[in-house]
């Protein structure tokens, strides 16, 4: 990495708060359109799904368990159940899956 590291530390702190700033300044009340309001309602949901999918396969040691995992997982939670019955389901699904000879 050349040149001055002061210099790239400036550029991020200036696009980090380019983000958080210009939102503000550039939208100033309601936000009257349904389909904008319905974007933005979604976003930190797929943010998490996002950074969460992937990991959920890599985690374990073999990809093939971790996606079946998240098959039971969200199958759980479709029909309705909580957050700790469809981790421990998850759980059980990825130690029994990695004990098969795959």
């Amino acid at each position: 990495m050349r040149g001055n590291i002061y210099i790239y530390i400036a550029i991020m702190s200036l696009v980090s708060f380019a983000v958080r700033a210009l939102p503000l300044t550039l939208i100033r009340g309601q936000v009257g359109s349904r389909f904008i309001r319905s974007f933005l309602y979604y976003v930190p949901y797929v943010t998490l799904a996002v950074m969460t999918f992937p990991a959920i396969v890599e985690a374990t040691q073999v990809p093939l368990a971790g996606a079946l995992a998240l098959a039971v997982g969200v199958v759980l939670a479709w029909r309705g159940a909580g957050l700790f019955p469809v981790a421990a389901a998850c759980c059980l699904v990825v130690f029994f899956s990695e004990l098969l000879p795959l």
